[in-house]
């Protein structure tokens, strides 16, 4: 008779491939830690990409923020709450801040060609060095910049605001009309082209504070950096003047930065300033040569 052989379930048990769905998992893990680890680290950027992608971002947030509705009659009471709530903090003094400054004629014109300007210009200007200067920390820093805008959408839909030159009976002063400058999209010929009724957060002050603390962290110059701290208190000063914003539309305008930061800092694991200044590249032998755009 043939001898009869009994497998134990404590020999499937020793037989069975635990390794082997233990190693696919590993090896899965390694395949999506490596494809996020190529996304995000710093590349070369593409100059008409990044020309086509900031176009169509300011498209985007221009087309969405003048299709948010107007909500007038919310925007007004949202306004005259925020200023009974500054009154009862003690900051309310935005309106002294404009007349006083009215009446030097040429700081306000000043003032109002410098809001409608500026913003858009050094923040372009900041840019272009980024990405001629900054090259490894360019994706980043523009990133951070995206984020808070988008956030700052959010805001204008949710809590529309009508700036302290509209409030009824607040005893503002319209710069712009009164002393008929381009100062203003919100303001004369071009009122209908951007939505008035969204004043929080401000991006004049998310904007700048970004400018500010880039040139400050990354410039060499020193008097240069000091220009970079002092351009977003200047640009404070000009939004309470020409009566276009509340000082908490700044506090509104510096927390969609700090999301801002924090979505770049969450994608990269570093801030942005931290990241090497120069793009790493294949070259000869496999070194690493770091380049500039």
């Amino acid at each position: 008779m043939g001898e009869t052989t009994v497998t134990t379930r404590e020999g499937h048990d020793r037989a069975a491939p635990h390794s082997v769905p233990d190693e696919t998992a590993e090896g899965n893990g390694r395949v999506v830690k490596g494809l996020l680890r190529r996304v995000r680290a710093p590349r070369r950027p593409r100059l008409w990409f990044e020309i086509l992608l900031i176009a169509i971002s300011y498209w985007t947030y221009s087309l969405i923020r003048n299709a948010v509705p107007e909500q007038k009659a919310q925007a007004l009471r949202n306004a005259d709450w925020l200023w009974k709530a500054e009154h009862s903090l003690g900051i309310a003094v935005e309106e002294s801040v404009n007349h006083t400054v009215n009446s030097v004629t040429w700081l306000i014109v000043g003032m109002n060609y410098y809001y409608a300007t500026l913003h858009f210009i050094v923040t372009l200007g900041v840019l272009v060095w980024l990405y001629r200067s900054h090259p490894g920390r360019y994706a980043a820093t523009r990133l951070t910049l995206f984020a808070t805008t988008a956030v700052a959408l959010v805001g204008y839909y949710l809590y529309p605001l009508a700036p302290p030159r509209l409030m009824n009976g607040g005893g503002f002063v319209d710069t712009v009309m009164v002393h008929h400058t381009w100062g203003s999209m919100a303001s004369g010929d071009l009122k209908h082209m951007s939505n008035q009724y969204a004043a929080m957060p401000s991006m004049h002050i998310g904007w700048s504070t970004w400018c500010g603390l880039t040139i400050f962290a990354l410039a060499s110059v020193p008097w240069v950096r000091v220009l970079g701290l002092l351009y977003p208190v200047a640009t404070l000063v000009v939004i309470v003047a020409t009566a276009n914003h509340f000082w908490l539309d700044a506090v509104g305008g510096l927390m969609c930065l700090a999301f801002g930061f924090a979505v770049a800092r969450l994608w990269y694991g570093k801030l942005p300033y931290a990241l090497p200044k120069l793009v790493p590249v294949q070259g000869q032998g496999g070194l690493l040569l770091p380049v500039k755009p």
